[in-house]
């Protein structure tokens, strides 16, 4: 075992890492006045009508932009006999072909440029330390603090979720609304419970993460790394929205009841 603090890189922060899971998306939520606009994805999608695990984890362009990079790492580098240079090449091209693409086709650059500062960051940690299991390091950290923070929501009884549902409530800050009207949710105990529950599933998520991966980084197991960041990415990201979805779904006549209370 390798006696080294972890340390600062990581392949790609989306869907794999914390950036995609928890930070809402450039799109709109899929119930709101201008859901035409296009689908909700990241946590934005919790909040939605219907639910498209395909749309809230970016679409197929989104997985491949964020598996890409990871996966080509692993892959030349053992092809290339574990060495270093060749795996790194490959991940910075898959991640700035991504950006290119995009720039051409004047479409949304914000999920591709997130890519490009995971991957560059991975990049230059392994470069100076000579290290491959160092290209992943930065999502361990990432994943640490989002599984301290996200748990720290829970306990403090202000849950994720429910500050996510009210920042996009039609009635929230983020629609013209106030912040008062975002946290409502706080005062009933029913809405409370149901959001603390429909956040659970990302602290289950980022304490799985680092309980598989941690010890594959310190015993430099980097082949079997990079397929535990590949195989506990998209998929759990997008079996955690879909949980949360179900759930704050449920909640959605208690809160059309207290976004719109009878008048005697």
């Amino acid at each position: 075992m390798s006696d080294r603090e972890v340390s600062a890189p990581d392949d790609a922060v989306r869907p794999d890492a914390p950036d995609d899971v928890v930070r809402p998306d450039d799109t709109v939520r899929a119930d709101a006045p201008d859901a035409d606009a296009g689908p909700a994805r990241g946590m934005r999608a919790i909040t939605g009508e219907t639910f498209s695990a395909s749309d809230a984890v970016g679409g197929v362009r989104g997985v491949v932009e964020s598996v890409a990079p990871g996966l080509l790492f692993v892959v030349v580098y053992l092809a290339a006999g574990q060495r270093l240079t060749p795996a790194l090449v490959a991940a910075s091209a898959a991640a700035l072909v991504a950006v290119v693409v995009r720039l051409v086709q004047r479409t949304p650059v914000t999920q591709a440029l997130s890519g490009v500062i995971g991957v560059g960051i991975g990049v230059v940690w392994a470069w100076r330390t000579g290290d491959a299991s160092d290209y992943f390091a930065y999502g361990l950290w990432v994943n640490g603090a989002y599984l301290l923070a996200t748990l720290v929501t829970v306990l403090v009884g202000w849950p994720l979720v429910g500050l996510v549902v009210g920042l996009f409530a039609h009635d929230g800050p983020l629609n013209g609304g106030s912040w008062r009207n975002a946290v409502a949710w706080h005062d009933d105990p029913a809405l409370r419970r149901a959001y603390t529950w429909a956040t659970i599933p990302w602290v289950a998520m980022f304490a799985l993460r680092i309980a598989v991966q941690l010890p594959l980084y310190f015993n430099d197991e980097v082949a079997w790394l990079g397929t535990a960041k590949l195989a506990m990415g998209v998929p759990l990201t997008a079996l955690a929205l879909w949980i949360s979805w179900v759930l704050v779904r449920s909640t959605r006549p208690r809160r059309q009841q207290q976004e719109s209370p009878e008048v005697p």
